[in-house]
């Protein structure tokens, strides 16, 4: 059963989806990124997906692992833009480019099959939000960023630690390794890791850039 009865069930995720590469963003399942989209290519694609099934996959350059997500929020900008939104559905693996004349983006072969617990209900074990909360207070005061702190306290922890290892500004490949974690215990165990060596060195990484 899907989380949400608009999306479609693990059996018919299509073995070819249209792929979206972007250096430093990170979709997670259950997890919703906004993106900004204004090349022509990109355009076409988001067209072609409203008229489908509303899959995207998205996926740093360079790594073989990804998230597709539907689109979920759709608007057009009087200046030819469209502003989306991808609610993540499942990981992939990526597989082989389909090259076609008549298309202007990225198509591939993906595999689904090592990440069918995405789109299973599954708890995740207790977090010390304390800890987490004394964490974020520092890493997002050196980074200028803001947050409801009495909301964090009211939110699941899989979906507070699917939106804060979204928005978090860490660096390509940190993102990549909490993508790939086995579950979502291990990716918030590996969150606050990551806060803790960012806090200890200083370094942040800038934000990802829309198409």
């Amino acid at each position: 059963m899907p989380y949400n009865p608009f999306d479609p069930p693990f059996e018919d995720l299509p073995e070819v989806i249209p792929i979206f590469p972007l250096e430093g963003a990170l979709l997670l399942p259950r997890g919703e990124l906004p993106l900004n989209i204004f090349e022509p290519r990109y355009l076409a694609m988001v067209a072609d997906a409203l008229k489908t099934n509303r899959l995207i996959g998205i996926i740093q350059p360079d790594f073989k692992t990804g998230c597709v997500g539907r689109i979920v929020r759709f608007e057009e900008e009087q200046d030819g833009r469209y502003l989306i939104s991808l609610r993540g559905l499942c990981r992939f693996k990526l597989g082989m480019d389909i090259t076609a004349p008549t298309l202007a983006y990225r198509r591939a072969r993906v595999s689904w099959q090592e990440f069918a617990k995405d789109m299973v209900r599954m708890d995740c074990l207790g977090i010390d939000k304390g800890h987490l909360k004394n964490l974020l207070r520092q890493y997002f005061d050196s980074q200028g960023l803001s947050m409801d702190w009495e909301l964090m306290d009211e939110v699941a922890d899989e979906g507070l630690f699917t939106a804060l290892a979204m928005v978090c500004p860490l660096p390509a490949s940190e993102k990549q390794a909490l993508l790939e974690a086995s579950c979502c215990k291990a990716r918030a165990d590996l969150f606050i890791k990551l806060l803790e060596m960012a806090l200890q060195s200083g370094a942040h990484s800038p934000p990802a850039r829309h198409h």
